[in-house]
């Protein structure tokens, strides 16, 4: 059957299972969006391409299925270069196609041109220019599978006017789907070497303080229940990032929470303490180790992860295992018991005392707000934990509120936090939850935003109303940039450079409203449950509440950029310092 450039994209994405498409028309793409109107993939108009890019992020964070965007060229292109890089800090499996001028055209400096695959390459994990319309089935085809398998990740098609345009000679090919792929330069390890299973196995079985340090790569392997029967066989407590909350239950007897430069101060110091770290899916993170050469020192180190470039990236490790972490949990549980389970394990009694002893003099802690004051912004997070379901999304873009919601919610099932961890972008949080809850529809999903981040993509509230997507916004409003202040006070002797946002503009109600939404202001605790009470009933619009919160208060502990982990600084009424 003889077709053009234009039916075979959408067709090809209907066959790689898409059901949904974040994106926005423009010249160059025009010819693509015409069979969109016959296809059953649904297409969600956002109102910025950036947009775009964070709701197919929050759909894939959501479902495990690849978030798929589509734009035009030039700046609908560059535009969507920071979801890009999003993703493939966080791993984030996308398929992104952008509209390119026509063939011929490329190099010229035609209108809204842009060298899209030249700009991105360091931002994907692979990305295409199309020359060919007979090219286009077999690429997006490479693009789901490159997405979605080993280390998932951004891809990108660049596709030129001229070959998916119907009334260009260039766009006619004869239709086909691929059957297999070949690929023979790209085939990820996914089984972890049975030596270095072994290997690991007897490290952990000889650990008198053990701690399982957990990644984001637990979650894209789905490996959450093996991550759990591992803890329990072994009776070892468990530190999990900034992008693995939820990978294992908060509520877990084992659970320590999250480590980092705002994780708490257990699982820091357990990390600090421990003489093995096994390594799930982690990265070493600077926000995690801290100084370097200060971190964990008597520690020795299974790293297992199935990104071969992340074994000896920042830390050597003494067993390396390249393989995916569910695979490898479930080879480690049964090498562990094949050489006599828990049982071999050395008497860590005093190991748990110390934890425990951590966990009871610097739990997370903050002073509630007096009569009259501004609310506290860890109160907030408190409430909309309680009053709302257990399996509530939680979406949260970067700052200070980042740091309250990852340290004062609980997660208890994974596949709840979607963050921007690794690059750390602000206005992430609204458009990330609008796609999540395009992908689970049933389930409540909050926006917890920064009123600096809201103001970079509150425009996609438009799209939530016009889509009907009720997605609800906690707004916690200091009227700063939050974490900047914070770094100023304490690092830059108060002095407040360019941090003050405004008390009176905009006015986040009256705005609310003006893109459809259900919007409420809170200014005192006594207030609170009654607006979230209200919003958690709301099922047929978006809600926003704008918390007035104390821009005075910090994220404690903290471990100051460039100090070591040793150098834990924890909330005033602790002491100040943890060491």
């Amino acid at each position: 059957m003889t077709t053009d450039g234009g039916s075979a994209l959408i067709r090809s994405l209907e066959m790689a299972g898409v059901e949904v498409v974040f994106g926005l028309p423009g010249g160059a793409i025009l010819p693509v969006y015409d069979p969109i109107i016959e296809s059953p993939i649904r297409h969600i108009l956002v109102r910025h391409e950036q947009g775009a890019g964070h709701m197919a992020e929050g759909y894939a964070h959501a479902t495990g299925k690849p978030g798929v965007a589509m734009v035009t060229s030039g700046p609908a292109a560059t535009n969507i270069v920071t979801p890009l890089a999003d993703a493939y800090m966080d791993s984030v499996p996308l398929v992104v196609i952008t509209g390119q001028v026509p063939y011929a055209a490329i190099g010229t400096d035609a209108f809204q041109e842009a060298d899209t695959t030249g700009i991105t390459q360091a931002v994907t994990k692979h990305n295409y220019l199309v020359t060919e319309a007979a090219d286009i089935p077999q690429t997006v085809a490479e693009a789901f599978h490159i997405a979605t398998t080993g280390r998932p990740g951004p891809v990108l098609i660049d596709v030129p006017k001229d070959i998916v345009d119907p009334n260009n000679p260039r766009s006619q090919l004869d239709w086909y789907w691929p059957d297999s792929l070949d690929m023979p330069g790209y085939k990820p390890t996914t089984k972890g070497h049975g030596r270095q299973i072994k290997e690991a196995a007897k490290l952990i079985l000889a650990s008198t303080r053990p701690v399982i340090y957990a990644g984001g790569g637990i979650l894209k392997a789905r490996a959450a229940d093996a991550l759990r029967e591992l803890a329990e066989l072994c009776d070892i407590p468990v530190v999990t990032t900034l992008n693995c909350r939820g990978g294992f239950p908060d509520s877990h007897p084992l659970a320590l929470g999250m480590p980092g430069m705002h994780g708490n101060y257990t699982a820091i110091t357990t990390m600090q303490e421990a003489d093995l770290l096994i390594t799930l899916g982690a990265r070493f993170d600077d926000r995690v180790t801290g100084k370097l050469d200060g971190f964990a020192p008597d520690a020795k180190i299974i790293h297992a992860d199935v990104d071969p470039a992340e074994l000896g990236k920042i830390r050597r490790p003494d067993v390396p295992i390249v393989g995916d972490c569910r695979l490898v949990i479930e080879a480690l549980i049964e090498a562990i018991k094949h050489n006599g389970g828990p049982e071999a394990q050395p008497d860590r009694s005093a190991w748990k005392s110390r934890i425990s002893g951590w966990q009871e003099r610097f739990p997370l802690t903050y002073e509630q707000s007096e009569t009259g004051d501004r609310l506290k912004p860890q109160y907030v997070i408190e409430q909309l934990r309680d009053l709302s379901p257990g399996d509530t999304i939680v979406t949260s873009g970067v700052g200070q509120h980042q740091m309250f919601a990852s340290q004062y919610w609980k997660f208890d099932h994974p596949y709840t936090w979607i963050n921007s961890g690794g690059l750390g972008t602000m206005g992430f949080s609204i458009p990330a939850a609008i796609g999540a809850k395009v992908g689970q529809p049933d389930r409540t999903v909050w926006a917890i935003d920064g009123d600096g981040c809201f103001q970079m993509t509150a425009q996609e509230l438009v799209t939530a109303t016009v889509e009907n997507i009720p997605v609800k916004v906690a707004l916690l409003n200091n009227s700063y940039l939050g974490m900047v202040r914070q770094w100023q006070e304490m690092f830059y002797e108060e002095r407040y450079s360019e941090v003050y946002l405004s008390e009176q503009v905009p006015d986040y109600v009256k705005w609310s409203e003006a893109m459809g939404c259900v919007a409420m202001r809170v200014e005192a605790p006594e207030d609170a449950k009654l607006a979230i009470d209200k919003a958690n009933e709301i099922d047929d619009r978006p809600v926003v509440i704008d918390f007035r919160t104390d821009s005075a208060e910090k994220v404690y502990p903290m471990v100051p950029a460039g100090k070591s982990n040793d150098e834990i600084v924890v909330d005033p009424s602790q002491g100040g310092a943890g060491y």
